[in-house]
């Protein structure tokens, strides 16, 4: 009894073994499917064939069910967190045309019989940019130049609804300006932190270029602390984020965003001499000045009335042959005024053309945008100590800066 049950067992184990391993080549057969000779799968009538490596289209999965590890990569996590605070701005601002005075002339009186026609009006032009959503009630955050000149803008969601803007306040000297909605539960972007970038980041652009709307580039951080003169807009008071993520006529006052979708800068700049070269405002400078505008409009810039330029021995040899330049150079480093303006706080203070700065309140400084810079963060009304050096003479001369006259377009 005991030895049939044995074989018995036996037999049984046999068979399992026999099965599992059929069952194995079968289920092998269908785990390593060859692309040249697909396995033929039954398919009820009416139903949708099973995915093969023909007819496959992958579903991307919503964000919240994707994971770290795998899905959607990090440029379109980002995209999906930021894409839909991000905001087109059409802009329309008249256009001046000095009106002819040919409709006076007599030739004209007498075939108009004596009444002339009214001129048509004045044409107008339109801007087209990007902006970015900072608040859920509607505070929109662009860049100056987007919305210059126009009162009212028109403003398209993501989702294609068309709200009319609000210009709040612009300021030239950041190219910053502040958009104002009417609208609630708005989605709003996530502000990172530009002064704790690294060269070599990766840096994703996001806006309308040449109106394509929702258009995503992503490049890296090619550099920071570009200076206004080295980008080529010496008026402005900005150390730029420089990227060479693809940004266009349009792309103007969209985000740059970090690897975690979080804003760093503010699209504003290309340089029509070169190709892969972009910039940005660093978030902090432009958020501090949103605010400012959206609370009273306006931003007032300190302001000393003197034109400067950074002392080399070819910029000094340079200016002791121009007739323009009335000083005279005595040193060759440090950062030299070329011209004071009549009437302004430097020229009150008696700063002369061919003084040298050598610091301000003082902080060393060794070229004029540091000069720049301090001139910025002092506070207008209160003395900023100069230190100059005027006939190889040390001297120290307190200057009150001003708010920046409306009327210049740069310090």
């Amino acid at each position: 009894m005991a030895r049939y049950s044995s074989a018995k067992q036996f037999s049984l184990a046999a068979l399992l073994l026999f099965l599992g391993g059929t069952l194995g080549v079968i289920g092998g057969h269908y785990l390593t499917v060859s692309s040249n000779s697909p396995p033929s799968v039954s398919v009820p009538p009416g139903a949708d064939p099973p995915p093969t490596a023909t007819n496959y289209r992958p579903v991307i999965p919503p964000l919240s069910t994707v994971n770290d590890d795998g899905g959607l990569n990090f440029i379109a996590r980002a995209v999906q967190k930021v894409g839909p605070a991000v905001v087109r701005i059409d802009a329309e601002r008249p256009v001046t045309t000095p009106q002819s005075s040919l409709y006076n002339q007599p030739f004209f009186r007498r075939f108009f019989g004596g009444e002339v026609p009214q001129p048509a009006p004045d044409p107008t032009e339109q801007g087209t940019g990007s902006g970015f959503i900072l608040t859920s009630n509607g505070e929109v955050l662009t860049n100056a130049h987007v919305v210059e000149g126009a009162k009212t803008v028109k403003v398209t969601l993501k989702d294609g609804s068309v709200l009319v803007g609000e210009v709040m306040g612009v300021d030239p000297m950041t190219d910053i300006a502040a958009v104002k909605i009417d609208a609630e539960n708005l989605p709003v972007v996530e502000i990172g932190h530009s002064d704790r970038l690294q060269t070599g980041e990766w840096a994703i652009a996001i806006g309308n270029p040449l109106g394509l709307d929702n258009t995503v580039t992503v490049g890296i951080i090619s550099a920071l602390g570009r200076s206004s003169s080295e980008v080529g807009v010496p008026d402005k008071r900005v150390r730029f984020i420089q990227t060479d993520a693809a940004i266009n006529p349009g792309n103007s006052g969209g985000p740059l965003l970090n690897a975690k979708g979080e804003v760093i800068g503010v699209n504003t700049a290309i340089r029509a001499d070169a190709q892969g070269l972009g910039f940005a405002i660093p978030i902090q400078t432009a958020q501090h000045v949103a605010q400012t505008l959206f609370a009273t409009g306006n931003i007032d810039h300190p302001y000393l009335g003197i034109h400067m330029v950074t002392l080399t021995p070819e910029i000094k040899q340079q200016l002791q042959e121009s007739p323009d330049f009335s000083g005279e150079v005595t040193g060759d480093q440090g950062i030299l005024i070329v011209q004071v303006r009549e009437g302004s706080p430097a020229a009150q203070a008696g700063l002369q053309a061919g003084d040298i700065i050598l610091a301000v309140d003082g902080v060393e400084v060794a070229t004029a945008t540091e000069v720049q810079e301090e001139v910025e963060i002092s506070r207008i009304g209160q003395p900023l100590t100069l230190e100059i050096l005027r006939q190889n003479q040390p001297q120290f001369i307190d200057v009150y800066p001003a708010p920046f006259p409306k009327d210049f377009s740069a310090d």
